[in-house]
């Protein structure tokens, strides 16, 4: 299974995210193709663009950016509330070709401010139940003609695309609930964890095999990928001083705490009981960021070396893990350094 190494550009209105450097024009279309092409240069396969109401709108940012580079892979995060399936995938479609086939998808079903773009459903089961319909759908019109479908959430009838991928992108989707692992053992591609320890990770990976066998999965295998904050420095000792650092940092409020944080979504409930084992599991995987506004990928860091961090994806990446989306703060500044001296590691044969 190849190896997908990618990393994480915030698209957000607001700067210093996540302690980035504050610059001018931090969100310009200029600033963004200087990180895109630094990851083109650095050895990394693409990123993923973050999403949410408030912060810009992921595909026209991807589409931009596809536009102004050559191999960068945008993993755009998109939610079928704010989407209709068959505008998504002409959309989609479209701008894969336009990118000679370069798109990447990242499903979110995780609740946003719905009554901001108009959608109305919070509950949980109809959400991941639309979800579903929703991968499914844009599935279909990207491989089929003629396309009718009438589900409880979305209808088309005789759809067929004027542009339809050779090579249809593949669809990312994170959840941790019972329900979001169903729909991601039935429909998604790739299934993105959170920066858990090993054997959480071991455990959904079992269960997630298991599901794709008694939900009548139809498609390649479920693969695996892992979303987490990766804090690399010369020595240990500096990286450890310098994470505790940030941490300090942030207790004191000079980083601002994650306003995306959902407390409610099971899969971030998981990484915050994490500090009750422990500030540090797995030799390097950190759980205190959690404790003072570390959301999602900020939750927990692996800390060390470059030797030290690769040793510990390579232990991820030994249970199935093949998709690694990274990201540290100063964002520029770290596309260099950790595709200079974590990627080269990470692509060596052991």
């Amino acid at each position: 299974m190849s190896l997908e190494l990618l990393w994480y550009i915030p698209n957000q209105a607001d700067p210093g995210h996540r302690g980035d450097d504050v610059v001018a024009g931090h969100n310009s279309l200029d600033t963004l193709t200087e990180q895109a092409l630094a990851l083109e240069e650095h050895g990394w396969g693409g990123a993923l663009l973050g999403t949410g109401w408030g912060r810009p709108d992921t595909f026209t940012v991807a589409t931009a950016l596809t536009a102004r580079t050559t191999t960068f892979q945008p993993l755009i995060a998109i939610r079928p509330g704010y989407w209709k399936p068959a505008n998504f995938a002409a959309a989609a479609a479209t701008l894969d070709h336009l990118s000679g086939g370069r798109v990447l998808v990242n499903i979110v079903s995780g609740q946003d401010r719905l009554a901001a773009y108009g959608d109305a459903e919070d509950d949980q089961a109809q959400r991941y139940a639309r979800t579903r319909e929703f991968l499914q759908l844009t599935r279909k019109l990207w491989t089929e003609e003629n396309v009718t479908f009438h589900g409880e959430h979305f209808r088309v009838t005789d759809s067929t695309l004027a542009l339809r991928p050779p090579r249809p992108p593949r669809l990312y989707f994170g959840g941790a609930s019972p329900a979001a692992e169903r729909v991601a053992a039935a429909e998604a591609d790739v299934q993105l964890f959170w920066g858990e320890p090993l054997d959480g990770v071991a455990g959904r990976i079992d269960r997630l095999k298991q599901l794709s066998g008694e939900v009548g999965r139809d498609h390649a295998p479920l693969e695996f990928g892992l979303r987490i904050t990766t804090l690399i420095r010369d020595t240990t000792e500096q990286a450890w001083a310098d994470a505790e650092a940030k941490v300090q940092q942030m207790a004191a409020g000079a980083i601002a705490p994650n306003r995306d944080i959902r407390t409610t979504a099971v899969g971030q409930q998981r990484l915050f009981d994490l500090a009750a084992r422990g500030e540090v599991l797995d030799d390097n995987l950190y759980t205190t960021p959690g404790r003072f506004g570390g959301g999602g990928a900020a939750t927990t860091w692996l800390v060390g070396t470059a030797a030290e961090v690769a040793r510990s994806l390579r232990r991820y990446q030994a249970l199935g893990v093949s998709h690694f989306v990274l990201s540290d703060t100063p964002y520029l500044p770290e596309i260099k350094r950790q595709g200079d001296q974590l990627l080269p590691l990470l692509r060596t044969p052991v």
